[in-house]
């Protein structure tokens, strides 16, 4: 039973030393550096004695020296822990940093292509429609100059319609005249009164 107690007894400092590799992250030399410092203190001297209570007060008065030593040890190992997780904590940022970075860049890459791609397709709509343009002028040209050349063959039509009506006045006129120069000379009347306005 007292070797039951014994071993009870040494379970909490090893129970110390069991939960402290855990709480360290994995790193080989910290590891290594305090399992050596652990191999170093040396083990609390074995005592067997049936009550509980003396075991405890003889492991008071034999442990302070070794707790002052596991307590900077934990320290350490605290310490070391502390370094250990800032060192990961600032890999992940900048891990973290670094996929940022990556994602921006992707971003711009392909933002800066959307926009060449966009520009490009401007481009040849905009020279497609400058063409469109050019052919819509060289047509406009042509068709005003059809048109102009209809509106001088109307008007040269219509010069030479005028110059027929002139024409055919001068003739109506001059045959009045010889006709009235007829009647006055024989003294007869016309048969019809201005046959002019009745022959129309």
């Amino acid at each position: 039973m007292g070797e039951e107690e014994v071993k009870k007894a040494e379970a909490p400092g090893s129970s110390l030393e069991a939960e402290a590799p855990p709480a360290t992250p994995v790193l080989s030399e910290t590891s290594k550096d305090v399992a050596e410092e652990k191999a170093v203190i040396p083990p609390a001297p074995e005592e067997k004695t049936h009550d509980s209570k003396a075991l405890a007060i003889v492991e008071k008065a034999t442990d302070p020296p070794s707790t002052e030593k596991s307590s900077g040890s934990l320290d350490r190992d605290a310490v070391l822990a502390r370094v250990a997780t800032e060192k990961r904590m600032s890999l992940i940022r900048a891990w973290e940093e670094s996929e940022k970075v990556k994602a921006e860049n992707k971003a711009e890459k392909k933002l800066s292509s959307i926009t060449a791609w966009e520009n490009s397709k401007k481009a040849a709509i905009e020279a497609d429609l400058k063409k469109i343009e050019e052919e819509l002028e060289k047509k406009k040209a042509e068709y005003a100059e059809k048109m102009k050349n209809k509106i001088a063959v109307i008007h040269k039509e219509a010069e030479e319609k005028r110059a027929i009506v002139e024409a055919k006045k001068g003739e109506e006129l001059l045959k009045a005249d010889e006709l009235a120069a007829k009647y006055r000379a024989t003294g007869l009347s016309p048969k019809k009164f201005l046959p002019c306005f009745g022959g129309i």
